[in-house]
């Protein structure tokens, strides 16, 4: 049994809308039954089609809008369901059945956001548990692109649905990273979940980026793409539809596609999404998403030119939330390399980790969860012993060596041919929250200082250092600034972190 939902219906003249001349009543493409809307303390946002001019009676009341689409906002619903949902027009009206209120988050970015649930580790366990989680519901759009901002999906992959279908074949749907970072959040919250996945593999971040985005960037308009490449064409075809959903959060696994194409403007492009999404959702949903929109993202696992992107990823900080990326949070993957993966090393089976360290993040950022950790150590102040050459390294959380021989660190020394020659530094000890570095050829002249700086940083969960919740510290590039703190042979150094074009890299 479904009830019928309470709303406020505001008339809004400003909302982008088609003409649809003697349109048959329905709702937008991505309402359907089983689908989950944003429960409190947002309105959900509804919108459809019908007659222009006509009355839509969305439950109890409403108004009719001349060109021919109809939207209201929902009143702040608690978490729950099922509902009916049904609109009326005339003598015309549409039901939408099995409706629940939670939290719903989009999914985002290309091949490995599209790898399924069929293709990952334990692929058969975890097609089978699904059907233990029927309040987790799953919608995908399918791969679209588009030279004009579109108001409306114009194909649809997977309609709302309880997971029942979550492997339907390799790079289709479900996303198997969006469908484990739902199952672990609905087992941390304990109320419905909604997922969107919105995702194309190959495609660069600037096909995902607005034309307004890009231009925040300096970024040219054509970039030599073309296809799915071509800036803004998934933005207009897969994004843009959407802005009039109420969202929770979003997920993204992007990136790839950039290591070997624009990588350099990484470092802007990436931030500037994650803002203009945010503005976008929050005014197309009329404010009922925040603006400031929880925003997680996964950190590059090990692959040919990725120790830039990795970087560029934080936007030159090493960890996020940052000042140029607030509310966001990273699932650092450096770790979870897949030399034999049947789907080529770039496309790691192991995604439940992936999600187990993004569900942390969401908990955390977007949920404010206390005393949560979830994000590995990173370094606070380096302080420098003189006569010894070594160079200890304090680090925010108490720390677990995984591998002592493996070359994690390195320091950029000045020579007088060079200004920079990274040489390794050997960890000679590892104490609860400090890493002890040989300095060796590079005496006291260490210019900068960085970890994990390689293509594929470590083997399978075996990266040097780890907290003491399993979580690796992540990649840094940090420049050592002399101070004038030094007390007989030790010399205190401020860490900042460092672009990439300071050292040559």
């Amino acid at each position: 049994g479904g009830r019928t939902l309470p709303f406020a219906f505001p008339s809004w003249s400003w909302w982008c809308c088609l003409l649809v001349p003697g349109a048959i009543l329905s709702f937008a493409s991505y309402y359907g039954d089983h689908m989950v809307l944003q429960k409190e303390p947002a309105g959900a946002v509804v919108w459809g089609y019908g007659e222009p001019g006509a009355v839509v009676v969305v439950a109890v009341s409403g108004d009719g809008e001349p060109s021919g689409t109809w939207t209201t906002i929902l009143d702040p619903m608690d978490q729950g369901g099922p509902y009916m949902l049904t609109a009326r027009q005339g003598s015309e009206n549409v039901t939408l059945r099995d409706i629940c209120f939670g939290d719903v988050w989009l999914c985002s970015g290309q091949s490995n956001m599209v790898m399924t649930v069929l293709q990952i580790t334990n692929a058969s366990r975890e097609l089978a548990a699904a059907a233990h989680y029927p309040y987790v519901r799953v919608f995908a759009a399918a791969p679209s692109r588009s030279d004009v901002e579109l108001d409306d999906l114009e194909h649809i992959d997977l309609p709302w649905s309880i997971p029942t279908n979550l492997g339907h074949g390799n790079f289709t749907y479900f996303s198997a990273v969006c469908w484990l970072l739902g199952r672990y959040l609905y087992e941390a919250l304990r109320y419905p979940v909604g997922l969107v996945e919105v995702a194309w593999g190959g495609t660069p971040i600037e096909a995902w980026s607005s034309p307004r985005a890009l231009q925040a960037c300096g970024s040219s308009g054509s970039m030599h793409f073309s296809g799915p490449q071509t800036p803004s064409v998934l933005w207009n075809a897969m994004i843009h539809p959407l802005l009039n959903m109420t969202l929770r959060g979003i997920a993204w696994y992007q990136g790839e596609a950039n290591a070997f194409l624009h990588t350099d403007q990484y470092n802007c492009t990436f931030p500037a999404l994650i803002a203009d999404w945010r503005q976008a959702f929050h005014a197309g949903s009329a404010g009922q998403t925040e603006l400031l929109l929880p925003f997680g993202f996964v950190q590059q696992s090990p692959q040919n030119s990725f120790a830039r992107l990795r970087w560029h990823q934080t936007a030159d900080v090493g960890v996020v939330p940052n000042a140029r990326m607030p509310r966001t949070f990273m699932a650092v993957a450096m770790d979870l390399c897949d030399e034999h993966s049947p789907y080529g090393s770039i496309h790691p089976q192991d995604k439940q980790n992936v999600a187990h360290r993004l569900q942390l993040g969401a908990r955390a950022v977007a949920y404010g969860e206390k005393n949560l950790v979830f994000q590995g150590p990173f370094p606070t102040r380096a302080v420098l012993e003189v006569t010894r050459a070594l160079l200890n390294i304090t680090y925010s959380q108490q720390l677990v060596w995984h591998r002592r021989d493996m070359p994690a660190f390195e320091v950029c020394c000045s020579s007088p041919v060079s200004l920079c020659r990274w040489l390794p530094a050997p960890m000679v000890a590892v104490g609860s929250h400090t890493v002890t570095l040989a300095l060796g050829g590079c005496g006291t002249l260490v210019l900068a200082l960085r970890y994990a700086w390689a293509e594929w940083p470590c083997e399978y969960q075996s990266c040097a250092l780890y907290n003491t919740q399993g979580l690796p510290a992540p990649p840094f590039l940090l420049e050592t600034l002399r101070s004038s703190s030094r007390a007989g042979e030790m010399e205190l150094l401020r860490l900042r972190p460092s672009s990439l074009l300071a050292w040559g890299i």
